[in-house]
This record gives C-alpha cells, structure tokens and sequence, in this order.
C-alpha cells in the first residue's frame, strides 16, 4: 500500500517535534504554524507541557493560535487542569493568546492561586484578557488575594493585570492596604501608584510604597 505523500510529510514533521537540536524543534513548530492542519494539534499540546526551551515553547503556541479555536480549545481546557505545572502555564498562556472568552470558566479561583508561580502568572494573564465585561471588580477581588506573593517578578505581573482592568481594581486594592502583612500593604499601594502613573516604574513604586507603610501605613500617600 502506498502511504500518501502529505501523510509521510506530517509524520516527518511531528518526529521534529522531539528532536533532540531546539532549532529543529523550533523549525517543525513553524511548518505546522505555517500550515496548519486538525491532526497537528494535539501532538503541539503534548510537546508544550514539556518543552524544555522558551523559544520552541512560544513557537508552539503560535502554531496551535493557527489553528481553529473549535480544535484547539478542548485540549487546552484538559491541560489546565494537568497535575504538570508547565502543562497548565502553557496552555493558560495559549488561551490567553487565543482570546477566546469561551475558555473563561475554566480560569478557577485555583488556578488564579496556583502554587507555581509561573501557573498563577500564566493565569492571570489569561484572566484580564478573558474576563467578560461586568465581571472585572470580582476578578480584581481575587487578585488581590494574591498581593505580596512572591518575588519582583511574581508581583510585576500581578501589579500589570490589576492595572489593566483599570479603575475597578481600587476597592480591592484599598482593602489590602489595611491587611496585617506589610509585603501586602506594600504591594497594594505600590500597584495603586501604577494605576495612578503607568510610568513611575514598578521598582521605583515599590520603594515608594515600602517607605509608606514603614512611616506609618497605608492611605498616606492619597493626601
């Protein structure tokens, strides 16, 4: 029987998909982007989850936001519910690329309070751009939750998706001005400071803030 040749061609390209060079990774992921096809996209899922190189990673969420959101949504909503970190940051940041609000229920209170943090960033990326209108002040509320966790990195991106919902953010965040822990007031008031002036700079808003809560507590720095 004679196998036809796009068929031959695909498995070569999917056999790529696992080679041992990232730049042949990385080449196969942009032939499928290139030419999309249904049967690709479960193969680009799987090597997402454990992909080891950023770049090839990018490539291949790129190559599955190619493909039809009827085709790719099922897989992704499955892997944010893997038990592998990387398989629910992946496919939180291809959803988040994808934009489709279908996938919005599938952005639990407990992905957006991941233990990984790279889950929780990967999470709350895809929130602010999935949330639909009317839902932003519950979203920012259990944001807020999150205030003060982690490192620099960790709480810049939490301090940008708080401030891309804009103004509903700021009952939620004056409230956490008066929780007991000073990594949250800080945060708090540091991320109302980039609401206020997106150029004042994160460090320089943490510093800011850290200083604020120091001398005193929250809420001086609105006088």
């Amino acid at each position: 029987m004679t196998i036809p040749r796009q068929d031959t061609d695909a498995v070569r390209v999917l056999q790529r998909l696992e080679d041992s060079r990232p730049s042949v990774r990385l080449r196969a992921a942009m032939t499928i982007g290139t030419t999309p096809d249904p049967r690709f996209v479960d193969k680009l899922i799987e090597r997402s989850a454990i992909e080891p190189e950023f770049f090839v990673r990018d490539m291949l969420t790129w190559a599955l936001t190619r493909h039809p959101v009827s085709v790719t949504l099922p897989g992704l909503l499955r892997e944010v519910r893997s038990e592998r970190p990387q398989a629910r940051s992946q496919a939180l940041h291809t959803l988040s690329k994808i934009g489709d609000r279908q996938a919005w229920p599938a952005i639990t209170r407990t992905l957006l309070s991941d233990a990984d943090d790279e889950v929780a960033r990967s999470a709350w990326r895809a929130a602010v751009v999935l949330v639909p209108e009317g839902e932003e002040s519950a979203l920012a509320t259990v944001l807020a939750t999150q205030l003060g966790r982690g490192e620099r990195e960790t709480r810049l991106s939490l301090s940008r998706a708080l401030v891309a919902l804009g103004e509903v953010i700021v009952p939620a965040l004056r409230s956490a001005t008066m929780a007991p822990d000073p990594r949250t007031r800080a945060h708090s008031l540091a991320t109302q400071r980039l609401l206020r002036d997106p150029d004042a700079g994160f460090d320089f808003a943490i510093e800011e803030a850290k200083r604020v809560v120091a001398l005193g507590g929250p809420g001086q720095e609105e006088r």
